[in-house]
């Protein structure tokens, strides 16, 4: 094989694809650094925002316990038993409420009743007439054969 003193200095097609694969490496590295950079200016923002939404959820939780103070009279509790009586559609609010504000935990409907200050019937009624069909809940069996279940934010 005969190799010209021009062919060697010339490049040839091999030299031209390795070039474009240098060329479209350099771009995936580029696309990584960015990603990552995207990545960690994300995980800032909700380290950020996480304190202040919890915040808000608190001030709204104090909200809604005080507008149905306020919407079913004078004050909310009833003489018998010193239970927080909630209007229509707000039992189910401050339930979800309560939940969203613990999403890791799951509550017994005794517990609810306890934090909501209400009565475990009228919660345990909820779930049992609307909870059932609620897609934001999320119903576990627990207890003997299943009878029982405790309730968690899905």
């Amino acid at each position: 094989m005969n190799i010209n003193k021009r062919d060697v200095a010339a490049p040839d097609k091999y030299d031209l694809f390795i070039q474009k694969i240098d060329q479209f490496q350099s771009l995936v590295e580029k696309k990584k650094e960015l990603q990552e950079s995207i990545t960690q200016i994300q995980c800032e923002y909700e380290e950020r925002i996480r304190p202040i939404q919890d915040e808000l959820t608190v001030i709204i939780k104090k909200l809604d316990q005080n507008l149905s103070r306020l919407e079913s009279g004078t004050e909310a509790t009833t003489a018998k038993g010193g239970y927080t009586k909630y209007g229509r559609g707000q039992l189910g609010e401050a339930i979800k409420e309560l939940l969203r504000t613990n999403p890791s935990q799951a509550f017994k409907p005794k517990e609810i009743a306890d934090a909501l200050n209400t009565k475990g019937t009228a919660v345990s009624l909820w779930f049992n007439k609307y909870g059932i069909a609620d897609d934001e809940i999320e119903r576990i069996p627990s207890g003997k054969g299943g009878k029982r279940f405790v309730y968690k934010i899905k």
